[in-house]
């Protein structure tokens, strides 16, 4: 088995999506990441020793979302973090199996903002869903699954074991508005390049301020963003 770690990519490929699909992973990409690695904010000591990002992702309870209408709630909050949890965990055992073989691998919390004026992480998630083939980045600024729409969290575990790499998606929202009407702060806009990160912040706000949630988190978007799955 060392020897397949080692020197077939397609072999370790599908030894780490089935134990990540077999644990409760919904979604299983690999991206190349060797051009962007830069832009992470890891330290470069660290980040130029990894090439690929394998990028995981959970579903979202569809009755907790279909909770929401123009505010989020606190079950909602709740799930938010459970599901966090639950990516959080994989993602450190994804990567105890990597070190056992030899390689580094570095778990990126699911949900940890350095800097929320200005919605940074220590990376995108979401730019990583894209180069693994999970979606797109939709009107909602979110990442967009084919079957799943938006009803789903991510965490990303870097590594330099040898792993083929996912193409990208060539999907897009095509004509679907729905997070454009809904958006209670009108941030969303046709065009996914005019996202309002500035409204977007102060609302989730304003939801904090009124005790709506513990958290800077919505969701309203995310409730009618519905993949093939849930429609």
């Amino acid at each position: 088995m060392t020897r397949y770690f080692r020197m077939d990519k397609n072999k370790n490929y599908s030894i780490l999506k089935k134990f990540c699909l077999d644990e409760g992973i919904d979604l299983f990409g690999v991206a190349d990441i060797s051009r962007i690695r830069g832009e992470f904010k890891i330290s470069p000591k660290i980040s130029q020793n990894f090439d690929k990002a394998i990028c995981l992702g959970v579903m979202l309870s569809a009755a907790v979302l279909s909770e929401i209408d123009i505010v989020p709630t606190k079950l909602y909050f709740h799930h938010y973090k459970i599901v966090n949890s639950f990516l959080d965990h994989i993602a450190l055992r994804l990567c105890n199996i990597i070190q056992k073989r030899g390689f580094l691998a570095l778990a990126v919390p699911a949900t940890q903002i350095i800097d929320w004026e200005n919605n940074i992480a220590h990376l995108s998630h979401r730019k990583l869903g894209v180069l693994a083939g999970l979606g797109w980045i939709g009107r909602n600024n979110l990442l967009v699954n084919e079957r799943l729409g938006s009803q789903f969290r991510l965490v990303s575990v870097l590594t330099n074991m040898p792993l083929k790499a996912d193409e990208l998606s060539k999907k897009d929202c095509g004509q679907c508005r729905l997070c454009v009407k809904i958006c209670p702060s009108g941030a969303i806009q046709d065009n996914p390049a005019d996202f309002d990160h500035v409204k977007c912040f102060e609302k989730l706000k304003s939801f904090q301020k009124q005790r709506q949630v513990e958290q800077f988190v919505c969701g309203v978007c995310v409730n009618v963003c519905k993949g093939k799955e849930k429609q």
